[in-house]
């Protein structure tokens, strides 16, 4: 992955995207003194079958909050479309090209975009929405022709995204070691303690454990055998 850079922006779609795709990246990138912040694109309301939506979208936030925390990130924002609904629009573009002008990031992170995750593993619309307008909006933060009232909100064109990693993508070009961040990795999962109950009944942090050292050995074979966070990563 590239190196020389100091600000990343993560977009995603839910709380506990960023820390089931690539957590252990962020907790290494902040101990080498970069800044990352979180953007959520919803509040995760819809992700819990046996909590109401009015009570799972402040939980979740809360866990959220927790969850950056673990890894270094003090600032989240939530964006507040509607869990589970996500459309690819003109809205979400200027919402997530916003973002993009009020934190003047140099690398953009989002979660997989692609139709699936692999071979016969479908992806969710609210994750291939997002990714997709994360990746327009890298390039509408800098024309000021593309939608000009956030100029007169006082978010000026900022051209200086230079790359756009995708996290998980199915075919991955980069990665990022995930022994450095690793535990605090697992910690940032950890906190979601509501979401994750409601998915297993194996104990948490054996299942938290379990998942993430599957999935950051994955790919391992293709970067010399180590453990990784893997992205798709596009220049601009």
């Amino acid at each position: 992955m590239p190196v020389d850079w100091h600000r990343a922006l993560a977009v995603v779609a839910h709380p506990d995207d960023l820390e089931y795709g690539c957590s252990a990246a962020v907790a290494a990138w902040i101990r080498e003194g970069r800044e990352v912040v979180y953007v959520l694109v919803t509040r995760g309301e819809a992700g819990i079958d046996t909590v109401a939506p009015a009570d799972a979208g402040p939980l979740r936030e809360k866990e959220q909050r927790a969850s950056a925390a673990a890894v270094g990130v003090s600032e989240v924002e939530f964006l507040d479309h509607q869990d589970g609904v996500i459309e690819y629009s003109i809205s979400l573009r200027r919402d997530i090209t916003a973002a993009m002008r009020r934190h003047r990031p140099d690398l953009v992170v989002t979660l997989n975009h692609r139709t699936t995750w692999g071979p016969g593993v479908w992806n969710t619309p609210d994750h291939v929405a997002v990714g997709r307008a994360v990746l327009d909006a890298a390039a509408d933060a800098g024309n000021r022709w593309i939608f000009p009232e956030l100029a007169d909100q006082g978010l000026q064109p900022w051209n200086g995204v230079r790359w756009v990693a995708v996290a998980n993508a199915p075919s991955p070009t980069h990665a990022v070691g995930a022994d450095l961040g690793f535990e605090e990795a697992v910690q940032s999962l950890l906190q979601h303690r509501a979401y994750i109950d409601a998915l297993t009944s194996e104990d948490p942090e054996a299942y938290v454990r379990r998942f993430l050292a599957d999935s950051t050995h994955a790919h391992s074979s293709r970067f010399g055998g180590k453990a990784a966070v893997v992205f798709e990563l596009f220049s601009r």
